[in-house]
């Protein structure tokens, strides 16, 4: 079978090589780049992301040709999209941090807020609870753990979105046809993180 295109999206903020080799390891060909025409051409699209949620927008915002339209025609078309850490909180509506509400790509619903936790950041490894018809999460057994960095996330919840608690439930993957995105890091993730990526990367066709 020939090997799935993928495009690491490069808009100055995320695990770049950590995701290029993570996905290679499952048997994609990957591009770290901040083409926006090849983002739109390949068989599938991973915004990663790490640090502020509004510096990660600015990102986005500022590669030429606007990103944001281009990660919401892929989506509309129905071609694979994963977010991952940051790159999918910018996915939500908008994010709160230090009381600045930042617009986000308004592909999910909500606000991204800070953990309500003692800890925060939520770092290590923690396991998660997906719906029973999961594609991402298929094949791994309850009680899998994934590796966590992150202060912030999204709280309200979502209709077949997986969960995690921090002493608080927030929400730690979603599935919307097309979307896809993950708060923890598949790419830190060892086999777990390979087999979920290899499970996104067997719905690009």
């Amino acid at each position: 079978m020939t090997a799935r295109s993928v495009v690491v999206l490069d808009y100055g903020s995320g695990n770049l090589r950590s995701a290029q080799r993570a996905l290679e390891r499952v048997g994609a060909t990957v591009t770290v780049t901040p083409d926006l025409a090849a983002a739109a051409a390949a068989d599938g699209l991973v915004v990663p992301g790490v640090g502020a949620y509004a510096a990660c927008m600015a990102g986005i915002d500022a590669l030429p040709g606007s990103a944001g339209r281009v990660i919401a025609e892929r989506v509309a078309a129905g071609r694979p999209v994963l977010g991952i850490c940051v790159g999918m909180q910018v996915l939500f509506e908008a994010g709160e941090e230090h009381g600045v509400v930042t617009k986000g790509l308004g592909l999910l619903p909500g606000t991204v807020s800070r953990l309500a936790a003692r800890r925060v950041p939520h770092m290590g490894w923690n396991t998660v609870t997906p719906p029973a018809d999961s594609v991402l999460f298929a094949g791994l057994p309850a009680g899998t753990r994934f590796y966590f960095v992150h202060s912030y996330a999204a709280h309200d919840p979502i209709p077949g979105a997986t969960t995690c608690v921090h002493d608080a439930p927030f929400v730690a993957a979603v599935e919307r046809g097309p979307l896809s995105a993950t708060q923890f890091h598949p790419e830190k993730s060892g086999d777990a993180g390979a087999t979920l990526l290899g499970n996104w990367l067997a719905t690009l066709g």
